[in-house]
């Protein structure tokens, strides 16, 4: 068995952000009555919250930003496309979005029979996340999926964020793991992947939505299931 250890991305790989946050923004919708204030349209609010969401991930990755300001800024520039300049909803929605959405549990399919059938083959499983501590731990026990992990590493525990080499060795040192018998498996190739392969660790591209890939990751797979392929 070449790979003795496997390191998970939590968001996007295993836990269904978008679906999540989906659900969450539509409970905000109607519970803080945004109809009322002009949001009529919840999937053009939903669609132009990921835009801006992914926006200000890749200012924060860049360091350019702080996280208080990414959390209120999505909600902010959200309400802004549909010309609400209001600064306290924007914080009100903040704060229940929070809330809200490390207890959604809505997970890709297979998620918890691939993760079984890895642990029974004993595989050190682990989580590498660009996400803080409380949301993710949160994330994690709601769903279900804690019980699979020994070590969840997260840019906040770890001061550092992927695709940067050191949240991979933090994680590597944490866990005691060599680099050549590690796998990386995650969605984002510029983050997962392009990190991974950074400090030599193979890595797989979970390619939900068939992307083009600009950087060559060791394997490729379309459906968490297909990892039981090769491992």
């Amino acid at each position: 068995m070449k790979y003795k250890h496997l390191f998970f991305d939590l968001d996007h790989t295993l836990w269904d952000f978008d679906a999540n946050a989906r659900a969450s923004l539509m409970q905000l919708h109607v519970d803080l009555n945004l109809p009322e204030k002009g949001i009529h349209d919840f999937d053009a609010f939903y669609r132009n919250y990921l835009v801006h969401n992914e926006n200000l991930w890749a200012k924060y990755r860049a360091g350019q930003i702080k996280q208080d300001e990414l959390r209120l800024k999505r909600m902010w520039l959200a309400l802004l496309d549909f010309k609400i300049a209001d600064e306290a909803l924007a914080k009100q929605m903040n704060e229940l979005f929070l809330q809200l959405l490390p207890t959604r549990t809505l997970l890709f399919p297979d998620t918890k029979e691939v993760l079984q059938y890895l642990r029974e083959k004993s595989y050190g499983l682990h989580i590498i996340t660009n996400g803080f501590d409380e949301v993710q731990h949160s994330k994690l026990k709601s769903s279900g999926l804690d019980e699979f992990f020994k070590v969840v590493v997260t840019s906040e525990g770890s001061n550092s964020l992927k695709p940067q080499k050191e949240i991979f060795e933090y994680a590597l040192n944490k866990t005691g793991a060599r680099v050549e018998e590690s796998l990386m498996i995650g969605d984002a190739v510029d983050v997962d992947v392009l990190g991974a392969l950074g400090v030599g660790m193979d890595a797989v591209h979970v390619n939900y939505h068939h992307a083009e890939q600009e950087v060559e990751p060791t394997y490729t797979v379309y459906h968490l299931k297909e990892l039981k392929d090769f491992l």
